[in-house]
């Protein structure tokens, strides 16, 4: 019975903490809007066979495994609940990681795909063509998403449809301003899409190039305040494999203690994000 309830509370924290990260419901008429924020997570990520479904899935296992084992090792339910709530966090965390990761990667690849969109247009070839060789010639950390806008346009849709899958496959800012650009040019036509390109170009190999210098110099500092956050964790399971040091924590002002230092490591981690984080490319969404 104490397991069950030990299980219950955990599953109510985890849909407490889960309801603060979901957005509202957005409107019918906005498209990107139309995608939650674990869904666009998982676009930025190119996971393309993972489900917002799939990902609640695997935080709620991996919460329950992290309390069974902790709960095995220590035997004391507020220990192992705060590990639970650990737990459940790592597949969020490494599906941001791999969001990160990719948008570095991205970053670096942009500035070449533009260039490449440049030169097809200058050597005669249509915005479509252009876009199609991006999927063959292009980076090679874009040639999946070229190549799903080409089998679009190929199957028949629009242009500016098939532009418009694009930019919701990629969830990049990088690829907003590109479609916007070219549908644009697509619209109301213009003689000036190579200088446009070319400027475009250039602004995003100086924007990696800050960037990349800004991130290295924080690193240091990122890494050392998530171990600052992560250390006392560690010190209280490395105690919890005492018996009487575990009695401790059994009591209710014991779980109160954990409670209380479970909220100030979460608003402290927070709120170094908040303070060491980098502006963000804001996305053209119309």
């Amino acid at each position: 019975m104490g397991l069950l309830l030990g299980l219950l509370l955990g599953a109510g924290l985890f849909l407490v903490w889960w309801s603060c990260w979901n957005e509202p419901a957005p409107a019918e008429d906005d498209a990107p809007a139309r995608q939650g924020r674990l869904r666009r997570l998982i676009a930025q990520a190119g996971i393309a066979r993972l489900s917002p479904a799939g990902v609640v899935a695997a935080m709620a296992g991996c919460g329950v495994f992290a309390l069974l084992l902790v709960l095995a090792l220590t035997r004391a339910l507020p220990i192992a609940l705060c590990f639970a709530l650990f737990g459940a966090v790592v597949p969020y965390a490494l599906l941001s990681f791999q969001a990160r990761r990719r948008h570095v990667l991205l970053r670096d690849v942009w500035p070449d795909a533009v260039d490449h969109v440049r030169s097809a247009i200058r050597a005669g070839l249509t915005l479509p063509e252009a876009l199609m060789q991006l999927g063959e010639n292009g980076p090679e950390g874009l040639r999946e998403p070229f190549q799903e806008f080409s089998r679009d346009y190929r199957a028949g849709a629009r242009f500016l449809d098939a532009l418009e899958g694009l930019k919701v496959r990629m969830s990049d800012p990088v690829a907003d301003r590109l479609v916007a650009a070219l549908r644009m040019t697509r619209e109301v036509g213009g003689a000036d899409i190579g200088q446009l390109l070319q400027t475009l170009s250039e602004f995003l190999r100086q924007d990696a190039r800050v960037r990349s210098e800004l991130e290295a110099r924080q690193s240091w500092t990122v890494n050392a305040a998530r171990l600052a956050v992560a250390a006392p964790w560690v010190v209280l399971l490395l105690i919890g494999t005492q018996p009487v040091a575990v009695e401790t924590y059994r009591t209710a002002a014991g779980a109160a203690v954990l409670l209380a230092g479970l909220v100030v490591s979460v608003v402290c981690y927070q709120l170094m994000l908040r303070i060491g984080a980098l502006p963000q490319d804001e996305r053209v969404i119309a």
